[in-house]
């Protein structure tokens, strides 16, 4: 595995973490290849190639951030 497939990975596992502790999704992990990602979103797992998986994740993280910054303008 190159340097750069493995930070990619990394932060790929990073987001995938994250995403856990805020209950985006139910799980994750390596997938069966090695340039795979898988997430476990609304009960499915997924394979995600580590671009696309970091993209998915960065995109959910991000639409979480809106709707609770969203909320909190409605509460004020």
């Amino acid at each position: 595995m190159t340097n750069a497939k493995a930070v990619l990975r990394k932060e790929v596992q990073h987001l995938a973490e994250e995403a856990f502790q805020h209950k985006l999704i139910s799980g994750y992990g390596d997938g069966p290849d090695g340039n795979e990602y898988q997430i476990v979103y609304q009960g499915k797992p997924r394979h995600f190639a580590l671009e696309e998986a970091r993209s998915f994740l960065c995109e959910l993280l991000f639409e979480t951030q809106q709707g609770d910054q969203h909320s909190e303008e409605l509460s004020i």
